[in-house]
């Protein structure tokens, strides 16, 4: 070394702390996954009520009051859809990007979004990240350990899961965006705003929000069927999970290589027969309704009602005025956003599966068998207590803000129990309760939305991580039930 050389500035404690972080953060993070993802949820709302409070965020340049700011960053980030404002004339443009942002984040999954942050911390994906991010599609894995072959997301495939929720979004939105864009064009609409909304209409379709750009809504595309169902594509496919999504990229590169799991089975059969029940019911309930698809003819009715079966599981775009639905046709709409979408996708609710293996423990019970069994699987019993845990989890959460709601607005039941289940099931269709409500209210509702996007996920995971062996059998006896 040549005589007066500079000696180098130690580094060694930047990048021992530095690593000391990650170690920290991947420690935690392995050690209790549902609490790690709360705390990222919550510091992803605080951050965007505070964005959404900013003078800059809003069209007018003033700020917006906490309650808005707050209920917009949980319905943003819980890609939920309600809103307490206009949000297509609300907001400025830096809102508006925010908002779109935050939908994409929100679309990730909490326990995906944490995996993704924890391999941007560690540059690598450990063991333990792995199993944190196998905790968003299956949150029952711990079960049956790490190495269970019976996952319906091996370890092994975690990698390429999180480049299909990655690549996926990425593909799925552009691709929406390009066949939407054109049809803009064509209504006189300018190329910028144009080449905007289109993008703006396909994230909010693919992750299952259903806000929309324009004051209007949908009302200028209401009868523009086109229009609707590449709205109707995108609602779908994020609805039915990311999990699916790679079965179906798999099964792309390597046709007749690949057996698809029971949970793709299962969510793709489920999903199909609720789209096809839901259409037919509102197809028959609102038939002569003058306010809802009274006046349209047979075709027009069938592919609304289609649209409308489509949307209430979580897309939350609309092209009638929901308070004009029959009672019958509500209660209809309560059970579809109860049930939600897919595992692992940008729908909410108790999800396609957890309904599916709840029937199937009924009708294996009817017909006397000791086992549940689908596609000439299976499923184990601590899958059905998770299942049964999930529903009450998800009908308390319900009840309890239901009461509280009907305690501050003094509204109807009926409109009262619609939208706390649109905001426990992520759905965003609304009878216009939740914008009139006074800002008691509006926290209530933020905290269904967040208990419903992030609470059978990570109730479901504690539950698993509670499971213990007990050395000891206590002595059996059969109350009586029904």
């Amino acid at each position: 070394m040549s005589q007066g050389a500079p000696v180098r500035a130690p580094r060694y404690g930047v990048r021992s702390g530095s690593r000391r972080f990650r170690d920290a953060v991947e420690d935690f993070s392995g050690r209790s996954p549902s609490r790690f993802a709360v705390i990222v949820f919550v510091l992803l709302i605080v951050l965007f009520t505070f964005l959404f409070s900013l003078p800059i965020s809003s069209a007018t340049g003033t700020s917006t009051n906490l309650a808005d700011s707050l209920f917009t960053a949980v319905t943003v980030i819980c890609v939920t859809g309600l809103s307490t404002v206009d949000m297509a004339t609300h907001w400025s443009f830096f809102g508006e990007a925010v908002i779109y942002l935050g939908v994409q984040i929100g679309a990730l999954g909490v326990l995906t979004l944490a995996s993704i942050l924890g391999l941007v911390v560690s540059r690598r994906l450990g063991l333990r990240s792995r199993i944190l991010a196998a905790g968003e599609a299956d949150p029952s894995r711990t079960h049956s350990g790490v190495a269970g072959a019976s996952q319906a997301v091996r370890l092994g495939e975690v990698g390429g899961l999180l480049a299909t929720v990655a690549v996926s979004a990425l593909v799925i939105e552009g691709g929406l965006a390009l066949l939407l864009f054109p049809r803009m064009l064509i209504d006189g609409i300018p190329v910028g705003t144009a080449a905007l909304q289109s993008l703006y209409y396909s994230a909010m379709a693919f992750t299952n929000t259903g806000f929309t750009p324009n004051a209007d809504g949908l009302a200028p595309y209401a009868s523009d069927y086109y229009f609707l169902t590449v709205l109707m594509i995108g609602v779908f496919l994020g609805s039915i999970g990311f999990p699916v999504i790679y079965a179906f990229s798999r099964a792309l590169r390597t046709p007749g290589r690949n057996q698809w799991s029971l949970h793709v089975k299962l969510t793709l059969v489920t999903s199909v027969i609720l789209l096809g029940a839901g259409g037919i019911l509102y197809f028959a309930l609102e038939f002569s309704n003058p306010a809802t698809f009274g006046p349209l003819n047979g075709f027009d009715k069938g592919f609304q009602s289609l649209f409308l079966s489509t949307m209430t599981r979580s897309g939350g775009f609309s092209t009638i005025p929901i308070d004009q639905l029959n009672g019958s046709s509500m209660l209809v709409t309560d059970m579809l956003m109860f049930i939600g979408g897919g595992s692992a996708s940008t729908a909410g609710g108790i999800k396609v599966t957890t309904i599916a293996i709840l029937f199937l423990a009924a009708f294996a019970e009817a017909r006397g068998n000791d086992q549940v069994q689908a596609f000439r699987r299976r499923i184990p019993v601590d899958i059905l207590r998770l299942a049964v845990s999930v529903v009450l989890w998800g009908a308390s959460t319900i009840a309890i803000s239901a009461i509280i709601i009907l305690q501050i607005s003094k509204a109807s039941l009926d409109d009262v129990l619609f939208d706390v289940i649109s905001a426990f099931g992520t759905s965003g269709l609304s009878t216009g309760l939740t914008a009139s409500l006074p800002d008691a209210g509006v926290y209530v509702m933020a905290a269904t939305m967040f208990m419903g996007r992030i609470g059978t996920v990570t109730f479901a995971a504690a539950l698993a991580l509670r499971q213990r062996r007990q050395l000891f059998q206590n002595p059996e006896e059969r109350p009586i039930v029904g």
